[in-house]
C-alpha cells in the first residue's frame, strides 16, 4: 500500500475487485474517444493494464467528472499531508454517496454512450446503404449516359457514312462527267483541223476564184465557232477539276470524323459494358483531374454536322457543274453540227456555181471554136476571092497597056477606054476592100484565139476550184464527228 497524499493516477490500497464488478462501458477504440472526448488522447495506465486510465486524468483536469477529488476540494497535492497509519487512511476515502453518484454518472455514460453508438450504428448503416444506392444511381446514370452517347455516335456515324456514300456516288457521276468532257474537247480537235485545212487548201485557188466568199466566211467562223467551243469546254475542264478536289476535301474530313467517331464509339461502346465484375478494370489515381477534352457536345455536334453541311454543299455545287456540263456539251455540239451544216451548204452551192459556170464557159468554148473555124474558112474565102481578083486586073491593066500603044489618032478615049479605066479602079477598090476585110477577119481570128485561150484558162481555174472545193474539202468533211462523240460519248 502507498503512502497517503501521492499522485492521482497512484493506486490506492483498496480491495481488489471481483471479476464481476461493473465497471464504465467506455470503448477501447481511438475513434471512440476521439469522438467523446477530443482533447484527449487514448492511453492505458501502466499500472493498470486491465482498465484505461482515461477516466482518471480526466477527471483531474474536469471537476465536474470527481466532485469530491483533492482539487475540487482546494486541496493541492503538496499541501496533503501522508500518514503511514491504516487507519489515518480510512478518513481520506470517498463517502458512499460519492461512490453511488460516482456509479449513476457511469449509468448514465454508458446509456448516452450506447445510444450514441446506436445512432451511429443506425445512421451508418443507413448512410452506407444510401451511399450504396446513390453510387449504384450514379453509375447507372453514368452507363445510361454513355448508352446515350454511344447512340448518339452511332446516329452520326450512319448520318455520315450516307453523305459518304453520296459524295462518292456524286464523285463518280463528277469524273465520269469530266472524262466525257475530256473526249469532246479531244474530238473538237479534228472538225478545228479540217476547217483549218479548207481554208488553207482554199488559199491553193487561182485568179479570180480566190475570193472571199460565203464559203469562206462561213469557215472562218466555223474555225472561230470550234475555238469558242474548246475554250468553253477548257474553263468547265477546269472547274471540274477544282470541283473533284473540293469534293474529295470534304469526302477526307468525313472519312477522318468516321474514323475518329468508329474509335470513340468502340470506347465508349466498351466504357458502356463495363460492370463491376469486369476484367480490366483498376485504379487510375488522379485520372478525374485530368481534363483533356477540347469540345462541349454541342461542338461536337457542329463539328460533324458543319462537315456533312460542307459535304451536302459540295454535292450541290458538284450536281449544279454536272448540268452546266452536259448543257455544254449539248449547246457546243448543236453549235458546231450547225456550223458544219452551214459550211457545208455553202460549199455545195459554191460547187453548184462553180460547175455552173463551168458548164458556161465549155459551151462558150465551143462556140469560140465554131466561129474560129468559121473565121478561118471565110478568111480562106477573102484570099481566093483576092487571089481570083489578080487575073480580072491584069486582064485589064493588060488591056490598057495594049491600047495605049495605038498609035496617033487612034488614042481615043473612047467608051472602051473609059470602061477599061473604070474596071480597073473597080477591081482595084475590090481588092482593097478584100484585103481590109481580110485583115478585119484576122483579127477578127486573134481575138477569137485569144478569148479561146481565155476560155480554158478559166476552164482550168473552175477545174482546179471543183477539185479543191469538191474533192479535197468536201472529201475532208465527211469525216465529222457524230454527237455522240461530240458530247463525249465513245
Amino acid at each position: 500500500m502507498e503512502l497517503l497524499g501521492s499522485t492521482l493516477t497512484a493506486t490506492y490500497a483498496r480491495p481488489r475487485p471481483g471479476p464481476n464488478s461493473f465497471l464504465p462501458a467506455i470503448s477501447t477504440m481511438a475513434s471512440s474517444y476521439k469522438n467523446r472526448f477530443p482533447h484527449y488522447t487514448l492511453s492505458h495506465s501502466l499500472t493498470l493494464p486491465w482498465r484505461p486510465s482515461t477516466y482518471y486524468k480526466v477527471a483531474s483536469v474536469t471537476p465536474s467528472l470527481a466532485p469530491f477529488s483533492k482539487s475540487a476540494q482546494g486541496l493541492m497535492p503538496a499541501q496533503i499531508h501522508s500518514f503511514p497509519g491504516n487507519r489515518t487512511a480510512l478518513f481520506t476515502r470517498y463517502t458512499p454517496d460519492d461512490w453511488y453518484k460516482s456509479n449513476q454518472n457511469n449509468y448514465r455514460e454508458s446509456e448516452t454512450s450506447r445510444r450514441s453508438a446506436e445512432r451511429l450504428r443506425v445512421d451508418t448503416s443507413r448512410l452506407i446503404q444510401e451511399k450504396d444506392q446513390q453510387i449504384r444511381k450514379i453509375q447507372n446514370d453514368t452507363s445510361k449516359d454513355l448508352g446515350e452517347r454511344v447512340n448518339d455516335i452511332a446516329f452520326w456515324k450512319s448520318e455520315i457514312n450516307h453523305e459518304i456514300d453520296q459524295m462518292i456516288g456524286e464523285t463518280n457521276a463528277l469524273s465520269e462527267v469530266k472524262r466525257r468532257l475530256e473526249r469532246a474537247l479531244a474530238e473538237t480537235e479534228g472538225p478545228l483541223q479540217v476547217a483549218q485545212e479548207c481554208l488553207y487548201h482554199r488559199e491553193k485557188r487561182m485568179s479570180i476564184d480566190l475570193v472571199h466568199d460565203d464559203v469562206e466566211k462561213q469557215l472562218l467562223q466555223e474555225v472561230d465557232s470550234i475555238k469558242s467551243c474548246q475554250e468553253r469546254m477548257r474553263r468547265q475542264l477546269e472547274k471540274t477539276v477544282a470541283q473533284l478536289t473540293n469534293n474529295r476535301a470534304a469526302q477526307h474530313e468525313l472519312e477522318r470524323d468516321i474514323g475518329d467517331k468508329q474509335t470513340a464509339h468502340r470506347i465508349d461502346d466498351k466504357c458502356h459494358n463495363l460492370r463491376n465484375s469486369s476484367d480490366g478494370i483498376g485504379y487510375y489515381r488522379g485520372v478525374e483531374r485530368i481534363d483533356a477534352t477540347i469540345s462541349v457536345p454541342e461542338s461536337w455536334a457542329k463539328f460533324s454536322d458543319d462537315n456533312i453541311l460542307r459535304s451536302q454543299s459540295e454535292r450541290a455545287q458538284s450536281a449544279k457543274l454536272r448540268e452546266d456540263v452536259e448543257n455544254l456539251l449539248s449547246v457546243t455540239s448543236n453549235e458546231m453540227w450547225n456550223h458544219f451544216n452551214q459550211v457545208n451548204v455553202m460549199f455545195t452551192n459554191r460547187i453548184s456555181e462553180t460547175v455552173d459556170t463551168k458548164n458556161k464557159l465549155q459551151n462558150h468554148l465551143a462556140k469560140t471554136l465554131q466561129e474560129i473555124f468559121q473565121t478561118e474558112v471565110i478568111i480562106d474565102s477573102i484570099k481566093k476571092a483576092i487571089k481570083d481578083k489578080t487575073a480580072f486586073m491584069k486582064v485589064a491593066q493588060t488591056r490598057l497597056d495594049e491600047r495605049s500603044r495605038r498609035p496617033n489618032v487612034e488614042l481615043c478615049r473612047d467608051i472602051a477606054q473609059i470602061r477599061l479605066v473604070q474596071e480597073v479602079r473597080e477591081i482595084d477598090d475590090t481588092i482593097q476592100a478584100l484585103q481590109q476585110r481580110l485583115r478585119d477577119a484576122e483579127d477578127t481570128l486573134q481575138m477569137l484565139l485569144h478569148t479561146k485561150s481565155n476560155l480554158e484558162h478559166e476552164l482550168s481555174i473552175k477545174a482546179n476550184s471543183l477539185f479543191i472545193d469538191q474533192e479535197k474539202c468536201m472529201g475532208m468533211r465527211k469525216s465529222f464527228p457524230s454527237t455522240p462523240r461530240l458530247v463525249g460519248y465513245t
